[in-house]
């Protein structure tokens, strides 16, 4: 069950993450990079438009 918690807290740390990434860009990408079913990498690609 204590890994079960941990994999949600992680979870949740990424979507957090994530979110702030959004609300902080307004063009660009965000890019997910996954290996063995778990997130370890976000890459974000932000354009500013002139």
């Amino acid at each position: 069950m204590e890994h079960n918690t941990k994999k949600s807290q992680e979870q949740h740390q990424w979507q957090e993450k994530i979110e702030e990434l959004l609300q902080n860009m307004k063009y660009g990408n965000i890019t997910i990079i996954v290996q063995d079913g778990k997130i370890i990498q976000i890459d974000k690609t932000e354009k500013h438009r002139i």
